[in-house]
Formats: C-alpha cells, structure tokens, sequence
C-alpha cells in the first residue's frame, strides 16, 4: 500500500501546483452592457441575461458600465 501513495504523492502535488498557478493569472470577468428588447432599458451583466436581451457595448471593468477595457 504505501508504494502506491508514494508515486501518487509526487503526483499531488504537481497537480495542486497546477490548479494554483491557473488561478493566478486569472482575472475578473468582463462586464457588458445589455437591452431589453421589450423596452429598451439598459443593464450592465458579467453573465447573458437571456433572450429577452441583445449585447449592446463592452467589455467594461466595472458594474456600471463605465470603464471600457483597453484592448491590448
């Protein structure tokens, strides 16, 4: 039994440090700007708000819709 756990400790651990260093160079979601096609009202949404909306500007860096990214 213990051979098994000491090749899969090696294993872990590489795998752990892995999923660590995606994390790191993950940043924040964008946010867009969208309108409702019943009355033409604006949201500002990280995430689709349904079909009841069409993309209309973005990506923004805040939730108010303010800020556009800068392409790089």
């Amino acid at each position: 039994m213990t051979n098994i756990n000491t090749r899969a400790a090696p294993l872990l651990i590489l795998l752990t440090l892995a999923l660590c260093c995606g994390q790191l160079s993950a940043g924040p979601a964008p946010w867009w700007q969208y309108r409702s096609k019943i009355d033409g009202k604006l949201a500002c949404s990280q995430t689709p708000l349904g079909a009841g909306w069409e993309k209309v500007a973005g990506p923004y860096k805040d939730s108010r819709c303010e800020k556009l990214v800068l392409a790089k």
